[in-house]
């Protein structure tokens, strides 16, 4: 149940129409923006590019590309994202949500070109490490292995947010507790996000605070991963960590971002993914960019 409810956070919108629209918060810059198809700058209002992107990136540490996992155009903006830092001459690393700590021995091996697809994708565990189609990934990883660019497991181990999303923060034990920063979740604005995926329902009782409690582990855990690593090598400046998560954890910058500039007061520069079948408004808050595709089709929950 609780890994079907937090799936669930990680698409882009629920299927059917939410009570409250997750994309018009009013959170971060007030006003809207009408976004088209492709690249929007939300500072402007304007059309971008990649390369855009990435210049808005200098002397920003992270950059935060949310998806809906299913969406191969989503991963492809993810791909001209990299390859644009990495022609801005940026040192990058790329961050995945998709792979839990206990499996960064197993990405090093594909960006050395070591593995072929078929042995990355069985060694590194994705199909029961993640699950989703591979090839919506590949211009991602094709880009990597071009690049012999270092590869990052953000997240922590999925038990782990299980256990919390039945128990609270309680149902870590002490050695879990002692790798992850102490969940703060008294994030009024995070919540408000959190409560607009699930169609503007409050949360409610132990189980709404519990399930709450997992998600912020979820976000903690990813940023905690990311500034550790940074903090190896804190003398390149040209480093930049490229994160690559579901939307649900970096929307109005409340999730991931919202962790690391609490902690170090860092710039993040956030991309959000969304689909659209034409035209619409978002928050300028909703990020610094957004990227807007067609919707893809999806199979019916439960299958």
């Amino acid at each position: 149940m609780i890994g079907q409810f937090l799936g669930l956070l990680l698409l882009t919108a629920p299927q059917n129409a939410p009570a409250v629209d997750p994309y018009l918060l009013a959170i971060g810059p007030p006003g809207r923006v009408r976004v088209e198809n492709g690249l929007t700058d939300l500072r402007s209002g304007q059309k971008a590019t990649a390369a855009e992107v990435a210049r808005a990136a200098r002397g920003a540490s992270f950059v935060l590309v949310g998806e809906s996992h299913e969406t191969p155009a989503h991963h492809q903006v993810q791909a001209d994202i990299i390859r644009a830092l990495v022609q801005d001459g940026r040192h990058v690393t790329v961050g995945f949500e998709m792979f839990t700590r206990p499996n960064q021995e197993n990405l090093n091996p594909w960006t050395l070109g070591w593995w072929s697809e078929a042995e990355f994708v069985e060694r590194a565990q994705w199909k029961t490490q993640w699950g989703y189609d591979f090839a919506a990934y590949r211009p991602v990883f094709e880009a990597i292995r071009e690049f012999r660019l270092p590869m990052l497991a953000l997240n922590v181990p999925r038990d782990w947010v299980r256990q919390v999303g039945r128990q609270g923060p309680a149902g870590l034990t002490p050695e879990q507790q002692a790798q992850v920063p102490a969940l703060y979740l008294e994030n009024t604005q995070h919540k408000t996000v959190f409560e607009s995926l699930l169609g503007g329902h409050p949360l409610a009782g132990d189980q709404g605070r519990n399930m709450y409690a997992a998600m912020v582990l979820w976000d903690e855990g990813m940023a905690d991963t990311a500034l550790k690593y940074q903090a190896a090598s804190p003398n390149n400046p040209q480093r930049v960590i490229v994160m690559l998560a579901g939307i649900g954890h970096a929307l109005y910058k409340q999730g991931i971002d919202w962790r690391i500039q609490r902690r170090t007061g860092q710039k993040t520069v956030t991309v959000i993914s969304i689909e659209s079948d034409g035209p619409r408004e978002v928050s300028r808050g909703l990020g610094d960019f957004v990227f807007s595709s067609k919707p893809i089709e999806r199979a019916p929950r439960g299958r």
